[in-house]
C-alpha cells in the first residue's frame, strides 16, 4: 500500500492535472478575468521560486493581505507547498493587532493587494520582521518605501520564473497556515494548520454531507481567505475540480448582484450580513439571479438561513446554521425553507 503524506504540494499537483480545465474567475467591477488551474499551478511555482529568490526557506511566514482573487489562492497553493508557513493578515483587524501579530509570526514577506496599499502603510513601519512586501496590482507603492523593506510587483517578480518546482516533500503534520483570532480577550491567538488537517477538511468539505463540491459547481467565495481559510473551500476546490468565482474588493450588494447574474455560481458562501444585504438590495431594485442551478448558503444563523430559503430570488436553496457544523457534515444542521 503506497504511503505518501498529505500535503499541499500532492493537492497543488492533483488538481492542476487531474482537473487542469477548470476555472479561476475574479471579479474586476464590471466583468471578470479567468485562468485555469493548469494556469494557477504554473503561477504558484513562479511565486514558489521569487519566494526562494527572496530568501524565504524552511518554514518562514509569508503574509498575506488580500481581498479573494486569483493572486491569493497562488499564495495559499505557492507557500505551504515550498514548505513554508501561510500566514493570512485579517485585514479588519484593529492596526495595533495587525502589528502584533505580524511581528508574533515573525512574517518575512507580505504580499498585498494594490488597493489595501494605504492600509497596509499606516503600520508597516512597525512590523520589524518584514524584510519583503509584494504588490498585487495597481497602486501607488510610494507609501510603502520604509529603508527596512524591498517593495516588488507581482508580475514582474514571478514573470521569467519557470512554471515548474520541485516541491519539497514535507511531513504531513508540519505547519502549512496560521490564522490568529479575532474579538477575542488580550492579543489575537495564532492557530496552526498542518497539512494534515487542510487535507482531511478538504476531503470532508467535497462530501455529500459537507458541501459536496464537484466539478459541476461553481462556488462563490464571498468568505474571506483570510477567516477560517475560506472555511476550506480553496483547497476542497482543487481537490474536486469546482470551480471559483473570487468577488475581490467587490462585496457590496450591487457588484455581487451583477458578478450573480453575469457568471452563474451554483454554490456560494458568506456571513449572513452579505445575504441579508443582497435580498435588500433585490427587492428594491431587482436582478435575475435565480435561475442558477442551485444556491447552497452556508450561514451561521437560523432566522437568516429561513430568510434566504424561502425568498423567491434563491431556488434549491441549502442553508446551514454554523460554517462550524456544516464544516463536520452534521446533517441536523440543514435548514429548510421557513412556510
Amino acid at each position: 500500500m503506497q504511503d505518501v503524506p498529505l500535503s499541499i504540494a500532492r493537492l497543488l499537483r492533483y488538481g492542476s492535472t487531474v482537473h487542469a480545465p477548470s476555472t479561476v474567475t475574479t471579479w474586476t467591477g464590471e466583468s471578470s478575468r479567468r485562468a485555469t488551474f493548469a494556469d494557477i499551478g504554473g503561477r504558484a511555482a513562479q511565486l514558489a521560486h521569487a519566494l526562494r529568490e527572496l530568501g524565504i526557506t524552511g518554514d518562514e511566514r509569508v503574509a498575506t493581505f488580500m481581498f479573494n482573487n486569483q493572486e491569493h489562492l497562488e499564495a495559499y497553493l505557492a507557500v505551504p507547498s515550498m514548505g513554508a508557513v501561510l500566514h493570512t493578515l485579517n485585514i479588519r483587524l484593529f492596526p495595533e493587532q495587525l502589528v502584533y501579530i505580524a511581528n508574533h509570526a515573525e512574517d518575512r514577506v507580505i504580499i498585498v493587494d494594490g488597493a489595501l496599499i494605504p492600509l497596509l502603510a499606516k503600520v508597516l513601519p512597525e512590523m520589524t520582521t518584514v524584510r519583503h512586501v509584494i504588490v498585487s496590482g495597481a497602486g501607488d507603492r510610494t507609501p510603502l518605501a520604509i529603508p527596512s523593506v524591498q517593495v516588488h510587483g507581482y508580475d514582474e517578480l514571478i514573470g521569467g520564473q519557470p512554471t515548474t518546482f520541485d516541491w519539497p516533500e514535507v511531513d504531513e503534520r508540519d505547519a502549512a497556515a496560521i490564522c490568529y483570532t479575532s474579538g477575542t480577550t488580550g492579543n489575537p491567538k495564532g492557530v496552526v494548520y498542518s497539512h494534515r488537517s487542510i487535507w482531511l477538511h478538504s476531503t470532508q468539505v467535497c462530501m455529500a454531507e459537507g458541501f459536496g463540491l464537484s466539478d459541476r459547481e461553481l462556488v462563490l467565495a464571498v468568505v474571506p481567505q483570510f477567516h477560517a481559510m475560506s472555511w476550506g473551500l480553496m483547497y476542497a476546490a482543487f481537490m474536486s475540480g469546482a470551480s471559483l468565482l473570487m468577488p475581490d474588493r467587490f462585496l457590496q450588494a450591487a457588484p455581487l448582484a451583477q458578478m450573480i447574474e453575469q457568471e452563474r455560481p451554483t454554490f456560494a458562501g458568506a456571513v449572513p450580513t452579505i445575504w441579508n444585504d443582497l435580498l435588500r438590495h433585490l427587492d428594491a431594485n431587482g436582478g435575475d439571479v435565480s435561475p442558477a442551478r442551485k444556491h447552497a448558503l452556508v450561514i451561521r444563523t437560523c432566522k437568516c438561513g429561513r430568510k434566504i430559503a424561502g425568498n423567491p430570488y434563491f431556488q434549491h436553496v441549502r442553508a446551514c446554521r454554523s460554517a462550524g457544523a456544516a464544516a463536520r457534515g452534521d446533517p441536523s444542521n440543514k435548514l429548510e425553507p421557513s412556510s
